[in-house]
């Protein structure tokens, strides 16, 4: 087997011993915590029953990290599906849903093997935080009924109509849901600073469970909608009519489109955690495997999570064991204590919910890009508005036709010339610079197609060096993307010791990287006209 399609499990084995397995066991039973209420908040607001949550996190969890591409990545249900899979349980039914994840699992393992990984890195970051945002408004919106009590027996899928429907019926809101929600939240958001090892949605869940139960609260339960809980995950074949397979591939294409880039993103995150590299076509590859095996055992559709990823990680998890042993860990609470689960109040979901829609709106991300480049913002706020008000699969695709348009337009605005060098200078022998000082040129737009080549390449600066001069004289503009890489470089090289200083940037450059986080660790001082004023500054700083 090729090394760029090997699990990452049985690279890593090699050497493990009692040490690591003690971490790796400890990080995925926290793990497995952490995703328990999730699993079951997030299948409830995807209009399933909460077990096929769980049977999700349990057999997409274990295949994601046995035959993934990524060291610490933990896959299972998340946020991000909440709308799709709402919309396709509403349109085509459970059976379609089905048959769609199935689908969606096919066309991943089509682009792990065509080897499309690097491709799915190409998508704006402008673009992911507008859909991002959007979704996460989305979530927030549909747990207004559950947070407030709210006696509706059918809520409009549309987003304003919902809104609507949620204000002519304030009249029947519930005293005790509000407050189960609120202390749900507060427990959430703060009960780790107390107990750091247990997670507070987990504490929340069973703080409120219980509390309905002794003080017998009028509030809406699990079991009050959905009845019992299974406690076994079964084999399921979906009723398949042949000559509606068609309808299913656009919902298809969604699920596999959105799972690419969540899990994508979510290695990317986890690489910057702990300085590893995952193989972005073993990951496709395995997010397919995944979704084809959850429908079939009543799963809906699993990708990489970030959240739960970056718990793995701060708990010491360092391998795919991590991310194996938290699915044997939720597989052991279902069978063990799963019955138990229909007792949990849904306002108390519907916190956990409101909490997960906060933490995954990048309001941090959105406003950043709100004082950037106007063409970053239009890409931004089109993709927000489309997924909030259309439809996310619209919002994709608009959005990168309309990123690559506008692509082609700011390329259009050079005409084929570079732009005027601000250095006049050359040094013609870089041997008589001092070895602690290393020299980078960046050349061409950094923009979302090259902007992560460019932060690879930098990665793997040696650990030695003191000063960076990174020179930029060719580098006509930088859009949110670029920034966003250059950013995180800049906070690597920072945290390594490695002073930073830009040479030759022009206007239109140094007013974007101004308006960012970029500014923070590089002073005016380091942002230097020429070449000769950079190397005197750094040799200062040697």
């Amino acid at each position: 087997m090729k090394s760029i399609f090997k699990p990452k499990l049985f690279s890593v084995l090699k050497g493990y011993n009692s040490q690591s397995f003690q971490k790796d066991l400890f990080a995925g039973i926290i793990v497995g915590i952490v995703a328990l209420p999730l699993a079951i908040a997030f299948a409830v607001a995807s209009g399933v029953s909460p077990e096929k949550g769980l049977i999700t996190a349990i057999i997409a969890g274990f295949l994601i990290s046995f035959i993934g591409g990524s060291r610490v990545q933990i896959g299972g249900p998340t946020g991000a599906f909440i709308v799709i899979v709402y919309g396709i349980v509403n349109q085509y039914g459970l059976d379609g849903l089905m048959i769609s994840t199935f689908l969606a699992g096919i066309i991943l393992v089509l682009f792990g093997l065509l080897r499309l990984g690097a491709i799915l890195k190409f998508i704006p970051h402008p673009l992911i935080v507008g859909f991002t945002s959007g979704i996460a408004l989305v979530i927030f919106s549909t747990q207004i009924k559950s947070a407030f009590g709210l006696d509706i027996d059918s809520v409009p899928s549309e987003f304003i109509e919902k809104w609507m429907c949620y204000f002519t019926n304030l009249d029947s809101l519930n005293v005790y849901a509000i407050a189960i929600s609120v202390g749900t939240i507060l427990i959430s958001l703060y009960a780790g600073k107390l107990i750091p090892k247990i997670p507070g949605s987990f504490i929340a869940i069973i703080t409120m469970t219980v509390l309905v139960q002794v003080l017998e609260l009028p509030v809406n339960t699990i079991e009050s909608i959905y009845g019992e809980i299974p406690n076994s995950i079964s084999f399921d074949m979906p009723n398949i009519d042949w000559s509606l397979v068609h309808n299913y591939f656009q919902p298809a294409l969604t699920i596999a489109i959105l799972g690419a880039i969540e899990s994508l993103l979510s290695a990317v995150v986890a690489d910057g955690m702990i300085g590893g590299n995952h193989r972005s076509n073993t990951e496709l590859i395995a997010q397919g495997i995944a979704n084809i095996f959850s429908p079939i055992f009543g799963g809906i559709p699993a990708t990489g999570a970030i959240a739960r990823t970056a718990t793995n990680v701060k708990n010491g998890g360092r391998t795919p064991v991590a991310g194996i042993v938290h699915a044997l860990t939720l597989l052991l609470i279902m069978l063990v204590f799963g019955k138990w689960a229909k007792l949990i109040p849904m306002s108390c979901l519907a916190g956990i919910l409101i909490v997960v829609s906060y933490n995954m709106s990048e309001w941090r991300s959105f406003r950043s890009i709100l004082k950037g480049s106007r063409f970053d913002i239009i890409v931004l706020l089109t993709t927000f508005f489309l997924t909030v008000l259309v439809d996310l699969t619209v919002a994709i695709e608009f959005g990168i036709v309309l990123a690559a348009l506008i692509f082609m337009y700011r390329m259009s605005k050079i005409n084929g010339v570079m732009p005027v060098e601000t250095e006049t200078d050359e040094i013609q022998n870089y041997n008589l610079i001092p070895k602690e000082i290393e020299i980078y040129e960046i050349s061409g737009p950094f923009f979302f197609a090259a902007a992560k080549r460019y932060q690879e390449t930098l990665r793997e600066l040696k650990h030695s060096t003191s000063v960076l001069i990174i020179r930029m004289r060719h580098v006509p503009f930088i859009d949110a993307t670029g920034i966003r890489n250059f950013t995180e470089i800049i906070k690597n090289l920072s945290n390594r010791k490695t002073k930073v200083i830009l040479s030759g940037v022009n206007k239109e450059v140094r007013l974007e990287l101004k308006r960012c986080e970029i500014a923070d660790f590089i002073s005016e001082k380091d942002i230097c006209d020429n070449f000769e004023e950079a190397l005197k500054r750094a040799k200062e700083k040697i």
